[in-house]
């Protein structure tokens, strides 16, 4: 499953995004995974997330965002959610189409049991109708 959790910028849904990964690591049996683009929200997460600061990794275009989710997830048989902060920056998405990365985030999660819930700063109206149906918030 993907989640979007879409508004812009200063409607709070890092605040969101936070609350959510808190209550679920209390929920599930399996690792959670944050990634961010730094480590600002490192004391606000449970002990029991870990927080991936992409930008130690040099990663430099969606492509290769995509296939370092794909290498977490490959050296992590327990993951079962991960969690990406200002997911537009992140991924190099920032001014473009994000339907292809989110039909292979939902190719991930069908085909590895990951759940993805990604926080997005546009307004829902903005985005391409084809990944409306998975917005979750819309602040």
């Amino acid at each position: 499953m993907v989640q979007l959790i879409v508004g812009n910028k200063g409607k709070g849904k890092t605040k969101c995004l936070l609350d959510k990964v808190n209550t679920e690591v209390k929920n599930i049996l399996g690792n959670i995974v944050y990634l961010d683009k730094s480590t600002q929200h490192m004391f606000e997460l449970n002990n029991k997330v870990r927080l991936i600061n992409v930008r130690d990794y040099a990663i430099e275009d969606t492509d290769q965002f995509l296939g370092f989710v794909a290498g977490i997830i490959s050296q992590d048989h327990d993951l079962q959610q991960m969690y990406f902060d200002s997911f537009l920056d992140i991924a190099d998405l920032r001014g473009k189409d994000i339907t292809p990365a989110i039909k292979k985030l939902q190719h991930y999660s069908d085909t590895f049991k990951v759940d993805f819930v990604l926080s997005v700063s546009m307004d829902e109206t903005d985005l391409p109708e084809e990944v409306k149906p998975f917005i979750a918030i819309s602040l």
